[in-house]
């Protein structure tokens, strides 16, 4: 009788949750695919490919902005026309936080193609404008918040999918942009040349819907991370080592852009080479990036992320205010864009790497939120500004007040880095 109840009572028990949600993650954590792997490679490919299309527009938007600066809308200040480029990856990193949450709540393939196809429509319907304004609403705007969606998943997979080698497998994904930056200049030119700015946009746009479209399968989540109880991790600003990450990335994000913006048109206004010659300095910028940002991962993975980092920065203050500022000449101007496009793509493939190893993986996804916050308000104050110092103090041909405030941008970044090293560890021989 005994024996009856003891197992009535038994079947009669309720069982205990919290038993399903540890069983739950038991059976999640041995079906996560191991890291470093052939799918985390193809992860890699193909945030190359989505990369080469989303960045490369941004990285080749000089072409276009010398086009509508001298021909489409001479009467319209630089500062008004770089807008249009600023808001493309301004807007990414402002509606970053948004995408993120997609991606975490939603397949990433499906995130990737959906965010492909708006990202295209943008340059599409931008194709139809014939107003700067126009331009800023579709070209800049509405290309950004798309873009968000193709680059929230190429910035945080290759870190899921790589342990051993994330930053070299981060530094090739993000290597596909400066890529996209080198054969578009030329593509951008040729097609403006020969067909129009208008078609131009139109065929770029559907080959980013193509490229999207067909890659998004590759563009799995290893991990599913559950749902964050902070969007953003403010506390995070109570830590002064993140205060000072946060003002360096800003800073050098500030004067990343501004080189890809108006070095082209340097070539055209001030040294009066061909218009040919926006699409080549644009390429070098590009070239120097697709080596310097694989080169940077390598170095980063022997060196530290961080340690990479301060040597980049440096090179580009040294770039701009070496190089690009005090020698007019052609020579000048494609040693500056050689040595900047090489040191300046760290900024965007180390910084996560970086903001990892400091937080930690399980708090990468909030603290990002942040940093592309940071990355946003350095685009926003950068070209434009730049543009306004152009009209108004160098009347549209005199660089030199916007090329000095392109250097102190990154050479000041660079200065804060070495605090943030110091803070981090003393040791000069560590690795950080």
């Amino acid at each position: 009788m005994s024996t009856t109840v003891s197992l009535t009572e038994k079947s009669m028990e309720i069982p205990d949750p919290s038993d399903k949600v540890a069983a739950a993650v038991a059976h999640q954590e041995t079906q996560i695919p191991p890291a470093d792997s052939l799918h985390g490679w193809l992860v890699v490919l193909g945030n190359f490919f989505i990369l080469m299309m989303l960045v490369g527009v941004t990285n080749s938007f000089g072409v276009y902005l010398e086009v509508y600066s001298l021909h489409v809308f001479p009467n319209t200040p630089s500062s008004t026309l770089s807008w249009i480029g600023s808001l493309q990856f301004g807007m990414m990193c402002v509606f970053g936080v948004a995408a993120g949450v997609l991606v975490e709540r939603y397949p990433s393939q499906l995130v990737v193609a959906v965010g492909g196809v708006f990202t295209g429509a943008s340059l599409l319907i931008a194709s139809a404008c014939r107003s700067p304004v126009g331009l800023i609403l579709t070209q800049g705007v509405m290309f950004g918040v798309s873009g968000s969606m193709l680059l929230i998943p190429a910035m945080s997979l290759p870190g899921q999918w790589m342990e051993k080698y994330r930053a070299l497998g981060t530094g090739i994904s993000i290597a596909g942009g400066s890529l996209g930056g080198l054969w578009l200049s030329f593509a951008s030119r040729s097609m403006v040349s020969s067909i129009g700015w208008e078609w131009a946009l139109r065929i770029t746009g559907l080959l980013i819907v193509a490229i999207s479209v067909c890659f998004s399968p590759l563009m799995k989540k290893r991990i599913h991370l559950a749902r964050r109880e902070k969007i953003i991790d403010f506390s995070a600003l109570r830590n002064i080592n993140f205060v000072v990450l946060f003002i360096s990335t800003l800073l050098a994000a500030g004067g990343y852009f501004m080189p890809y913006y108006f070095m082209s048109s340097y070539a055209v206004v001030v040294l009066k080479e061909p218009s040919a010659w926006s699409a080549n300095i644009a390429a070098i910028l590009n070239s120097g990036s697709v080596v310097g940002r694989i080169a940077t991962g390598l170095l980063a993975d022997r060196i530290g992320a961080l340690n990479a980092l301060v040597i980049t920065a440096f090179i580009s203050s040294f770039a701009v205010l070496v190089v690009w500022l005090p020698f007019k000449s052609l020579g000048a101007l494609i040693a500056a864009a050689l040595l900047f496009g090489f040191a300046s793509g760290s900024l965007v493939s180390l910084v996560p790497v970086v903001t990892a190893n400091m937080f930690g993986i399980k708090r990468l996804p909030s603290i990002m939120g942040l940093i592309f916050f940071a990355y946003a308000i350095g685009t926003f104050i950068s070209s434009p500004v730049g543009g306004v110092l152009l009209d108004k103090y160098g009347h549209g041909t005199n660089f030199s007040s916007l090329i000095i405030y392109n250097g102190v941008f990154f050479s000041t970044a660079t200065a804060l880095f070495i605090v943030l090293r110091m803070l981090l560890n003393t040791s000069i021989l560590a690795k950080v």
